[in-house]
């Protein structure tokens, strides 16, 4: 395969902690430390990889332990570092609290990865039928929105370009996110992103309203599967009965595995169907890395 995933998005460290629930204002309550692991782009590039798609990291890093630690983790899994690191500061950190139900709060400070410059951009090499993938954490005013948005306007009609808007950039809007919409060719985005961005909220009139001027999109629904929409038509894609154990990285798993499946050829139902797959096996394991491999997806999916 010569297609690689490209990814613009935010590489960080996530600080993971277990708590019974969130402290009221001015409280405190004991945690359990499930210790530091590398996050954000880092967890869909490496699903992207364990699907068979070459992978390569565009976006800035920190020069520091905790870039250390991102490099490490995409070294691990042969996924490449374009850029040279940001001597002037380390990659940021989130502190994840997911509470005994499994509900997950976060709190952000970004770091060399929210720095990227155009002058750094425009050294990056997009090959033919590279896929590139940018989030919404870089498309935001206080990250990389500025420097991104003129540079995915300028990549050429063959690179298909994968957004994931994120929970912040769907409800805060910033500007960048309308230009990475405008030269998307998909969107994958949760139900409660696609519902921001649309104004709809039923969720096929959600999915039906990303999926415009020629733009396809996904609206995961977790252990329900996902929605396509394709040409105003919206299918179905269902997903798979697993027990699960931890939802951390869900997404990112059915990101990766999409965009390696597309990248194959595939078509966007089997692509959505493979990816469904691989979302299901994530939240089997515990840990945010958790995405399976594509002979793994494809037994579940019945190849």
């Amino acid at each position: 395969m010569t297609a690689r995933l490209l990814s613009v998005g935010t590489a960080i460290v996530d600080a993971a902690l277990t708590v019974p629930h969130l402290p009221e204002r001015g409280g405190d309550v004991l945690g359990r430390s499930r210790g530091l692991h590398p996050g954000g782009a880092v967890n869909v590039l490496l699903a992207a990889r364990r699907q068979g798609l070459p992978a390569a990291y565009a976006g800035a890093h920190g020069t520091g332990p905790l870039g250390d630690l991102v490099r490490a983790a995409l070294a691990a899994e042969g996924v490449e570092v374009l850029l040279a690191a940001d001597p002037d500061g380390d990659t940021g950190f989130d502190v994840a609290l997911t509470e005994s139900g499994g509900e997950r709060s976060f709190v952000t400070a970004f770091g060399a990865e929210a720095r990227l410059t155009a002058e750094a951009l425009a050294g990056v090499a997009v090959g033919e039928g590279d896929v590139v993938h940018v989030s919404g954490y870089a498309l935001l005013a206080a990250t990389n929105g500025a420097v991104l948005a003129p540079w995915l306007e300028a990549l050429p009609a063959r690179v298909t370009v994968l957004l994931d808007p994120g929970p912040l950039a769907a409800r805060e809007r910033p500007p960048a996110l309308a230009a990475a919409l405008a030269r998307a060719d998909w969107v994958s985005a949760s139900l409660s992103e696609a519902r921001a961005i649309s104004g709809q909220s039923a969720p096929a009139a959600a999915a039906r309203a990303l999926a415009v001027d020629g733009r396809g999109a996904i609206v995961r629904l977790g252990a329900e599967g996902c929605l396509l929409a394709v040409c105003g038509a919206v299918e179905p894609i269902a997903g798979f009965s697993v027990e699960q154990v931890d939802a951390n990285g869900a997404g990112d798993a059915h990101l990766g595995a999409f965009a390696a499946a597309l990248a194959r050829g595939e078509a966007p139902a089997r692509a959505a169907r493979l990816a469904n797959a691989a979302a299901a096996i994530a939240v089997t394991r515990s840990g945010p890395a958790t995405a399976p491999t594509l002979a793994e997806a494809r037994a579940l999916a019945g190849d």
